[in-house]
């Protein structure tokens, strides 16, 4: 019986596929997502010097109050939107889109078209 490995184990090794070519520079930071079943969080990294130059999620204080009674897409976008609005006043424009191993489809997609609503470009 051949067994499959878990769900979480894949990802982390698409995602460090993934990493071997998405890299964020001080002029193009990484927009990094992570989605769990419940919340989901972006946070831009500058690689070069490891460090998180804006981070937002569902656990905001900001937006504890805003994602009442809404949907886990809903929730996406409004923490894309918080992320790029945070990026845009620090005067990061460009990011480098991470998905993280994850699809580009449902609240990844969101968010990032969130990101992209509000000014962001990647």
């Amino acid at each position: 019986m051949i067994k499959s490995e878990p769900r979480t184990l894949a990802r982390k090794r698409r995602h460090n596929r993934l990493r071997k070519r998405v890299l964020g520079t001080a002029s193009r930071p990484r927009l990094c997502v992570f989605r769990s079943l419940k919340y989901i969080s972006a946070q831009i990294v500058d690689d070069s010097l490891g460090h998180t130059l804006v981070a937002a999620g569902t656990l905001d204080p900001e937006l504890r109050d805003k994602i009442t009674e809404k949907t886990k897409s809903q929730e996406a976008e409004l923490v894309g939107e918080l992320i790029g609005q945070r990026a845009l006043e620090k005067g990061i424009s460009q990011v480098v889109f991470d998905r993280g191993g994850y699809k580009y489809e449902g609240r990844v997609k969101v968010l990032a078209q969130g990101a992209r609503k509000v000014g962001l470009k990647f």
